[in-house]
């Protein structure tokens, strides 16, 4: 059985900091689900797209070698990152969250995710709560809180982002994309 592939130092601090600073500065949207749907009951959470924030170019740079190197766990077909990498914003003022889900919807782009990337941006004792939990099986894994710390792990399992009950939590999310799983 595979499991969560962990990057401890994927970012560093000040590089997550400089980050959640450039995000403050860009509008920030409501959450929709695949199909562009809203359901506060199954996500709360702002985002901001990463292409849309300037000087960020070298975030996806490293999200691609990234992702390169934890392929070699998985060995999926990846060909192509399909979509801007989102930062969302999960608050305990909205009770922030988002409910167990896949990342493989309808859509051109979400039909074709195959790996998730989710890099922890703040620092875990800014927030309560808001823990990412991932279900490959039976049994549910918590993804490392560190700053700077990413989770890989394949497109189809379950995970969800628990309610935030204090503070607030940023994380970022990056899709590969390939040919749809057979």
């Amino acid at each position: 059985m595979m499991a969560v592939h962990t990057i401890p130092d994927a970012f560093s601090v000040g590089e997550c900091e400089q980050i959640i600073a450039a995000l403050a500065r860009s509008p920030a949207s409501d959450a929709l689900l695949v199909g562009q749907n809203q359901n506060h009951n199954l996500r709360k959470a702002k985002l901001v797209w990463i292409d849309e924030v300037a000087g960020m170019g070298w975030v996806m740079e490293r999200l691609i070698e990234l992702v390169r190197r934890a392929n070699v766990k998985f060995d999926f077909d990846l060909r192509e990152f399909a979509e801007s990498p989102q930062v969302a914003t999960y608050k305990a003022t909205d009770s922030g969250h988002f409910s167990w889900h896949s990342d493989i919807g309808d859509g051109p782009a979400a039909g074709k995710r195959k790996l998730t990337l989710v890099l922890q941006l703040s620092k875990p004792s800014s927030y309560e709560g808001g823990d990412l939990e991932i279900m490959p099986g039976a049994q549910v894994l918590a993804a490392s809180r560190v700053q700077g710390c990413a989770s890989v792990f394949p497109s189809f399992w379950l995970h969800q982002v628990t309610p935030v009950k204090h503070g607030v939590r940023h994380s970022m999310t990056v899709w590969a994309h390939g040919p749809a799983f057979r």
